[in-house]
């Protein structure tokens, strides 16, 4: 992903983790063949750090028009 496509899903992404009740966060958003389920709370990680598998992550939750 580019760039300024990358963080302008990074910041939705924060911006729906932040509005998350405490107790959602832990259940799991996905499932990516290579680490199988993530949950919102690995994700925020993922993400924050700008880690390519939070890329992977970004990218399956808007194909799944979660963000």
């Amino acid at each position: 992903m580019s760039d300024i496509i990358n963080l302008n899903l990074r910041e939705k992404f924060l911006k729906i983790y932040a509005d998350l009740p405490i107790a959602v966060r832990s259940e799991i958003i996905a499932s990516l063949p290579e680490t199988g389920p993530v949950t919102w709370n690995s994700s925020f990680v993922e993400v924050s750090q700008n880690t390519p598998l939070g890329e992977k992550i970004l990218k399956e939750l808007v194909e799944m028009e979660i963000i």
